[in-house]
């Protein structure tokens, strides 16, 4: 993997994760935990849409709707997980 290519990487997991924290809490969580939600949740939104059989697109466009919609998954998994206690 290439420089850029990880630059393009984390990218992606900033960009999502702060969309995640948005719609799901409200707000974002800085620039590192963007960036840990959006992968990690760009490994769930691939699972996701592989386990249902769902053509999200290629690209960058794709790659962020995927990794938004892991990211998602996996604050709310957390939210749930936290009100349990």
């Amino acid at each position: 993997m290439g420089i850029e290519s990880l630059l393009i990487f984390l990218l992606i997991g900033a960009l999502a994760g702060w969309l995640a924290g948005i719609v799901v809490r409200g707000g974002g969580f800085g620039l590192i935990g963007d960036i840990v939600v959006g992968v990690i949740g760009s490994f769930i939104g691939g699972w996701v849409f592989g386990l249902l059989h769902i053509a999200r697109g290629s690209g960058f466009l794709g790659s962020v709707i995927g990794a938004f919609v892991g990211a998602v998954v996996l604050l709310l998994i957390l939210r749930l997980v936290r009100r349990g206690r």
